[in-house]
């Protein structure tokens, strides 16, 4: 059997827990609330990836394409020069440009139609995906979520990409805006927030990896200025995971919610 080809994160501390990196071809569904770190790690990725010269596309629906490059700036990660290089390339579907890399709606056949025009623009070899966020394609018909996932690996997987999907969470429910892309995806890396004392902290957990003897326990995120994201072994209390009442409450209610939605 030939060896499993693996993408490093970008991240030592991650690459340790999924056995050197991702699987080579693989959809991740990068999961959790606002603020616990997706689009800082899916920046290491890309990183990455212009450090050892693959092809790499950045999609972002949340923020403009000039906002993504100040917050790579902001922990050196190299991505004004990938761009000058020709080696990444960032399709904005947030403000509507009329420049060539960018959306004027959120339309999952345009999408997959403008990223393969960004892989053919950037040249044959191996290509690293962004999609920050899939959950913004979506959000008005959440029963679609899992068609959509679908179509988007089905697709790109010729293509030789390797692909981080973002998929944003709820901050009252801890739910996913529609619901698919975790059962589509090749692996899950679900990150999650807690305040305790009055203090923010973020962790990280290998949910799925396919092909992979992942770790199963969480990790704390540390997100360094000018360095980015590290990952270290949490020290975790029962008090640390627990919701609380109302929001388990609220989180009951969506899932039947959901189950009357289904298809």
């Amino acid at each position: 059997m030939p060896e499993l080809k693996r993408l490093s994160t970008g991240i030592p501390e991650v690459d340790k827990l999924i056995a050197g990196g991702i699987p080579e071809g693989f959809l991740v569904a990068i999961t959790g609330e606002p603020g616990t770190g997706k689009t800082i790690f899916c920046m290491h990725f890309i990183a990455q990836g212009l450090r050892e010269c693959d092809r790499c596309v950045y999609v972002t629906t949340e923020e403009s394409r000039e906002s993504i490059l100040r917050q790579a700036e902001q922990f050196n990660l190299g991505f004004r020069e990938g761009l000058e290089a020709g080696k990444l390339i960032i399709i904005d579907a947030l403000t509507g440009a009329e420049d060539r890399w960018s959306l004027k709606s959120l339309d999952v056949e345009a999408l997959v139609d403008k990223v393969i025009e960004a892989k053919k623009e950037l040249g044959r070899g191996r290509g690293r995906l962004v999609i920050d966020s899939m959950s913004a394609f979506w959000l008005d018909k959440p029963a679609m979520a899992r068609k959509y996932s679908y179509f988007v690996k089905k697709v790109l997987a010729r293509w030789n990409f390797t692909t981080l999907a973002v998929s944003q969470y709820a901050i009252t429910t801890s739910e996913a805006f529609g619901f698919g892309i975790e059962h589509i995806a090749d692996g899950i890396i679900r990150f999650r927030r807690f305040v305790r004392g009055g203090v923010l902290r973020r962790f990280l957990l290998v949910e799925k990896m396919r092909q992979t003897p992942h770790s199963l326990t969480m990790h704390e995120v540390i997100i360094i200025d000018g360095r980015g994201m590290v990952v270290r072994p949490a020290r975790i209390t029962k008090e640390d995971v627990a919701l609380p009442g109302p929001v388990v409450e609220k989180i009951a209610r969506a899932s039947a919610e959901r189950e009357l939605e289904a298809p």
